[in-house]
Parts: C-alpha cells; structure tokens; sequence
C-alpha cells in the first residue's frame, strides 16, 4: 500500500538565535493529514520556535519545509497562509472595536477582498460546518475569551488553512468550553484537516490527540501514538527520566484566622465594578484556591489585598498577625503602609517583569527590591546577594550569574526568582497569581511543592490558577469568581471539575457564599 504524502513534512530543521542559544537542532517530523498532533516539550525546548517557523514568522537557519510533497520557502505570515497554514496564537490579534466580518476582512488581499454580507455568509456557512457558534455582527470587546478564539480559528479557516496550529488554546477556557472546543476540532479533523497543538495539559494531550512529538531541549525525541501514552510515559519523555506526578495535599491542621475580606467591591478604569461585594476568610495552614475565566476579578481581588487597588467605601480586609493575632484593616493602606506595619504579605503577580521584578537588573538587585526604603541610599547588599545564591541553588535556577538582568532568563527561571524572592520574606498570607501559567510539569512542580511547604509552616496560601485539575488537587477550598462576584466556595477535595464550571459561567443568585 502506497503510504499518503505527509500535510507538512520537516527536515533537519534548526534555528539559533545569536551564538549561544540554539532553539531547534536538526528537528525531523512529519504531520499526517486529518491528524491531531499535539507537540509536548518542557519550556525553551523549541516548540513555539519550530511552529513560528511553519507559519512564517521565524526562518530556519538551515533544513526543508515540505507541505504536501513540495519544498516550500516560508518567509511570512502570507507565504504560510498562501499555503494553507495558519497559526492562532495565546494572544489573539483582533480590533476590539470591529465586528466579527470586520475583523475577517482586515488585511485580505485587495483582489480577493468580498463585501461584508458575503463574509457573513461565509462564515455562517463555516459554522455550520463545523460546529462554531459566532455572530458575524457582534463586537469583539463584547465576546467572551472563548468566542474571540473562536473567531480567530474561523478568520483561519476563511482564509483557506488546512494545516492549523494552536498555542495553548485552553489556557483560558472552562471546561465545558474545552469540550466544545474539542467537539470542534475533531470535525476539522474529519474534515481533512491537520491540527498541531501546542500545550502543557497532559489530560487534554490524551483526550484530543492522535500522535503527540516531544521535543527536548530544542531536539526531536520521539513522536508516539496517543493510544499508546499515558500523563507519566510523556512526562518521563520530556524530561528525559522519571517524573513523580504526585502533588501533595496535607490534611489542614490547626487552622487559624489570617484574613478576612468583607464586602469588597473595585472599580475597573472605565468605573465599572470589577469586583461586586465580595467576602470570604483564608486561613492559615490551608491552599484558598481561586477560580475564574479570564478577567473575572482575579488580578483585582489579590492586587486590593496587597494594597495595589483602590477600593470602594463598605470594602473591609482585616489582616491578623501571626504571633499577635492582632487584627489591622488594610483598605485605605498602600504598599508602603503595609510594609511599615511589619505586615507580612507576599504577592506573586501575574505580570512577572511588569509588577514583579525589573527585568533590567540581576537577582541580587531583585531580591533588594523587598527591602529597599525610600530614599536609602546605602544598601545593604550582602543578605540580598546570599538570597539570590540561595535562591539559584535551592530552586535550580539556570542562570549565567546572579547579575545577569533577569529579562534574559527563561519564563520558568524567572518565576522561580520570583516565587523564591517572596517566600524567603517569611509571610504571614502568600499570594500567587497563575505561578504555573507557561511553565514547564518539573518547574510547576516545584512550585506546588514550595507552595505546600508555606502551607505546612502555617501560612495562608491564595492561589489563582486556570488549570482546574491542579487546582482540585493542590487547595483545600476553591473560591469561584464570576462576573466580579464570588459564586462560591466549595471544598476541593470533594468538587468536580463540572461543578467548579458551571460556578464559573453561572452567576447564582444568592451570590457569596462561604463553605
């Protein structure tokens, strides 16, 4: 039997970016027609790299490109879409003002271009097809995350791809929404299409794919059948040895009042509330998960508590000491009131080199910051410098030195920075906004672990994450954002992944509720 011509096949691809790091080296891989094939790979083994080669936005240093037998050169974005390739990314690239045909319309070729009304219908017509749901007259800042990546996935299909790729298109999704997505991409596949996703969720890599290819340090491992697979075999071989996939959840002993929010409301910049009257308790010696799709609140809810966000008159936060269990409001206090209070809060952002370190220094520099008084001059930078090498060892940090500007480190290694910069403060309430998002299964690992160990020291850990697995596993409580309201609180050691899904997309009436 004659075997098929391969949708794309790639041969002893590699790309270097300057001397001394090589992102792809002599990568060979084929990706079948009518196929599902997820790409796995630890952070900074190549695999966005290698894709943004298929799709135009990077040229391979030297190998071939086959797409559909022929040898190609793609040396743009329109090169691949000219062939059928087309990449949606993390970040959707859509005006927020236009509609959905507005938006599809927006840089077609002159020639090609067709009136709004027939754009409409050709994307009625895709929907149908494969199953989407989107209005061609809606505006885009008024769609949810999962409609505007639907659009982008449509806009991709309108313009002729048949080989599309995805850049961690769950990242922000509910479940409910991940299996529509799904349900979507499996009739692509039916249709012909070949389907390459990028993601670090193992479940949804064994729920979705047909083969998965590993890279390893920007080299080609393996590719095997997904059916063939399993979370600890993938893991193993990204990693290149035995992974313990095991996230500790030790019983909450002795639980003790840290912070209470009462009636917390903010306003986004456009005066609307971003959070509506929220109250809960976290505790000290338990993981207070915090659930939510994206821009439920999250961000506002920790930045109120570490004093970043201006709050509404009624809001209440009451911090209580560790040693004293002396309660102190902090609404109406800025970071450094907080910090002068001997107030022990530690925050993880989401923003790492934006809110959380400064890109351009080292990490001696770095671990100053959490030190630093306004005017000092002379620092003290002995205990800074130790920290930072304790910091490197105890985490594994790669880095040349401990001056070298954190910018030029890796996203996992600067997390780890900051993640170990702020547990080394002894807090009373650590705060972590999506620690994990982007992060390799050793380094995420890492994290829970240190994680557990500020909950087992009798800290009050808040955790925002969008991995609900992860979330279910590693905190004790979940408290569910939707709308800015909290919608819930449910145990997680008993809470379904569904039950937390529909808290996150259904606002209940009676609104908060504590459990």
């Amino acid at each position: 039997m004659e075997k098929k011509t391969a949708a794309v096949s790639l041969r002893h691809i590699t790309k270097a970016f300057g001397t001394k790091v090589v992102a792809n080296k002599d990568v060979t891989m084929d990706i079948e027609s009518g196929e599902i094939l997820a790409l796995l790979g630890e952070n900074g083994s190549g695999k966005t790299t290698l894709m943004n080669m298929l799709s135009g936005i990077y040229h391979p240093d030297s190998g071939q490109i086959y797409v559909r037998g022929e040898e190609v050169h793609i040396s743009s974005p329109k090169d691949a879409y000219d062939l059928g390739i087309g990449m949606i990314h993390q970040h959707f690239k859509l005006v927020d003002v236009f509609t959905a045909t507005e938006n599809i319309a927006l840089g077609m070729d002159k020639q090609k271009a067709k009136s709004n009304r027939a754009i409409a219908a050709a994307i009625r017509e895709i929907c149908d097809r494969y199953g989407f749901d989107v209005d061609p007259d809606q505006k885009v800042y008024n769609m949810s995350v999962s409609q505007k990546q639907t659009l982008e996935i449509v806009k991709t299909l309108y313009r002729g791809a048949s080989i599309l790729i995805l850049d961690e298109p769950t990242a922000v999704l509910t479940p409910q929404e991940t299996d529509k997505l799904f349900a979507v991409l499996r009739n692509m596949k039916a249709d012909g299409k070949s389907i390459i996703i990028i993601t670090h969720k193992l479940n949804e890599v064994l729920a979705i794919s047909d083969r998965v290819s590993i890279l390893r340090k920007g080299e080609y491992i393996d590719t095997v059948l997904t059916k063939d697979a399993t979370v600890q075999s993938l893991t193993d071989a990204m990693v290149g040895g035995k992974v313990s996939l095991d996230i500790d959840r030790p019983e909450v002993k002795d639980k003790q009042l840290r912070l209470s929010v009462n009636h917390l409301t903010c306003l986004n910049k456009y005066g609307v509330k971003a959070l509506d009257d929220v109250s809960f308790d976290a505790y000290g010696g338990e993981i207070l998960g915090v659930a939510g799709i994206s821009g439920s609140g999250q961000n506002f809810l920790l930045e109120s508590i570490a004093g970043l966000q201006d709050t509404e008159k009624g809001s209440s936060i009451i911090y209580y000491d560790s040693e004293t269990n002396k309660p102190e409001e902090l609404v109406g206090l800025g970071v450094p009131e907080i910090k002068e209070k001997g107030i022990a809060l530690s925050f993880v952002p989401e923003d790492r080199l934006g809110m959380g370190l400064v890109g351009t220094m080292g990490m001696t520099d770095n671990m100053m910051l959490k030190s630093y008084e306004n005017g000092f001059i002379f620092a003290d930078r002995k205990s800074p410098r130790e920290l930072a090498y304790r910091v490197k060892d105890e985490l594994e940090v790669v880095t040349p030195g401990i001056s070298t500007p954190v910018r030029r480190l890796s996203g996992g290694n600067v997390q780890k920075v900051l993640v170990g910069r702020e547990i080394a403060s002894d807090p009373t309430v650590l705060m972590a906004a999506y620690a994990v998002r982007g992060l390799d299964i050793n380094t995420s690992y890492t994290i829970y672990r240190l994680l557990n160990e500020q909950k087992a020291k009798g800290v009050a850990v808040i955790y925002v994450g969008e991995d609900l697995d992860v979330l279910l596993e590693l905190c004790d409580r979940i408290a569910v954002l939707c709308a800015g309201r909290l919608n819930g609180i449910v145990d997680a050691r008993t809470a379904t992944k569904e039950e937390v899904g529909v808290l996150m997309t259904h606002l209940r009436e009676e609104g908060n509720s504590d459990g």
